[in-house]
């Protein structure tokens, strides 16, 4: 059980690391004011958000049950 646990935290670690690279992608693109930036913003930091919250969902969903 303890390596299902290490998985599920290393899971949710790889998420949460997505998720802030993301963050920090949009807010440096909502610094720069330039026509590319908006692409960037979406395109890249959207990419990074999205790839977090599929990884955050899988990792909850993918939970190995406990045989009675």
């Amino acid at each position: 059980m303890m390596s299902s646990a290490n998985s599920m935290e290393q899971r949710l670690q790889i998420a949460g690391v997505l998720l802030i690279i993301g963050l920090v992608i949009e807010a440096v693109c909502l610094l720069w004011a330039r026509p590319i930036s908006f692409v960037i913003f979406v395109a890249l930091g959207g990419l990074f958000l999205f790839a977090g919250v599929l990884i955050f969902l899988f990792s909850l969903v993918s939970i190995p049950r406990a045989d009675d």
